[in-house]
């Protein structure tokens, strides 16, 4: 003790200010910060993808409608079950099941707040002592910040940019051991833009069998495909390969902040109860909190009642900001770009540093880009790519534009000469 103070015990867990630093927001933070507030032009925000403020991609007004009148009702006011009220659980089977060649339970359903939330819960539940999980690269850095809280260690298999970011199937392989439990893939992919074949599931598939491991299907862009391969949901081989599921209502309703989203689970072949994961997956949700209960109620009416047109608008939008995005990166020399995007809200470019005068990586690309153009990108080292970007285009056009122009602008400033 000094000067009478108590000498207190208690200290902040360090690991968990380690893991934010690794989190898209984390990352968009600090180059926010570094915005310049003296310059009068409006953020051009091609780093995160939320798209829900800009008015071309305002959700449906049945979604909106549902949630008023579930409000409303005075029906949703209480506490739900921990998986998620049976309405809603059926309603998101159903939707499933559409695309499946066998038939979801509610009781395959979990309701999760978010699918960031459901991510957690499996990693949490597959973090057995000694045990490793295959991560994509490039990904989704929730994974690596939730796995490194859980202690479960992480090896990264490469996706291929040649080959429109596939899975490494060999790399996988030889990643995998006796203590590897299971794989995600992230199809439509973020940050890659890509929408993986019915065969290249198949084999992945195939290869998760094999090794003897599950496969954490990440589907929360799941139907926003806007290329020539249409979206097929990895639950299609559940019969090969167990399969867990995420989704949410978040994208292809644009409403992220709703924070419902679900895990299912695809296996009509037992093994995921039979080994204790499902019953795992019901204590974690035990202990943890659940989506809003009157947004829950709103689901049935959402997911039956929102028509074609309104999904049709929102791929038309980003088929054309992405084909704007692909066309308006040729003219801007220190990125390039492997793959035209097919879907999702996002693409990966990379970046040639040889090209610029006093920017040594990805990071200072992006910090000196915010200060001096005012337009966000998130550096590749944020998604397990070092001197790559992650460009989001699900933003309106105008907007998109005025982004791309100011990047290009900037590289006139900084280009070697």
């Amino acid at each position: 003790m000094e000067n009478g103070a108590p000498a207190w015990k208690f200290r902040g867990n360090r690991g968990l200010s380690a893991a934010t630093v690794i989190t898209v927001r984390g990352v968009l933070s600090e180059l926010k910060a570094n915005l310049n507030a003296d310059d009068g032009r409006t953020v051009v925000p091609l780093g995160h993808g939320d798209p829900s403020a800009f008015p071309c991609f305002r959700t449906t007004p049945v979604a909106e409608d549902a949630v008023v009148d579930a409000l409303r009702s005075g029906k949703f006011n209480c506490y739900g079950p921990t998986v998620g009220i049976l309405p809603a659980r059926r309603a998101i089977a159903d939707y499933l099941s559409c695309d499946l060649p066998y038939k979801l339970s509610p009781d395959d359903v979990n309701l999760t707040l978010g699918c960031k939330q459901a991510i957690e819960a499996i990693l949490t539940v597959l973090a057995c002592p000694g045990a490793n999980i295959l991560l994509p690269r490039p990904g989704f850095p929730a994974y690596d910040a939730f796995a490194k809280h859980n202690h479960l260690e992480t090896r990264y298999f490469d996706l291929l940019p040649d080959k429109g970011w596939e899975v490494d199937l060999k790399g996988v392989e030889d990643l995998a051991d006796e203590s590897t439990v299971a794989m995600v893939i992230i199809n439509p992919g973020n940050p890659c833009g890509s929408v993986y074949s019915y065969q290249h599931l198949k084999k992945v598939a195939e290869t998760a069998r094999k090794l003897g491991i599950m496969v954490i299907a990440d589907e929360v862009y799941g139907h926003l495909a806007f290329g020539d391969t249409p979206f097929v949901p990895m639950g299609v081989f559940g019969s090969i390969a167990p399969v867990l599921t995420l989704g949410s209502i978040s994208k292809r309703w644009i409403v992220p902040g709703w924070r419902l989203g679900w895990l299912v689970t695809n296996d009509p072949n037992g093994f995921l109860k039979d080994t204790g994961v499902f019953k795992s997956l019901k204590g974690f949700l035990d202990i943890s909190s659940d989506p809003p209960t009157f947004i829950q109620g709103a689901v049935p009416h959402i997911l039956e009642k929102t028509n074609d047109d309104f999904f049709s608008k929102i791929i038309c939008i980003l088929r054309e900001a992405a084909e704007i995005c692909y066309e308006k990166i040729q003219d801007i020399p220190c990125v390039t770009c492997p793959k035209k995007p097919e879907g999702g809200m996002f693409v990966m470019v990379k970046l040639n540093l040889s090209l610029l005068e006093g920017i040594k990586d990805d990071q200072e690309f992006c910090l000196k880009l915010a200060k001096e153009e005012s337009v966000i990108v998130l550096p590749g080292i944020a998604v397990g790519m070092k001197n790559w970007l992650r460009i989001t285009f699900a933003i309106d056009i105008s907007s998109l534009e005025d982004g791309l122009e100011r990047i290009k602008a900037f590289y006139g400033r900084h280009a070697k000469k």
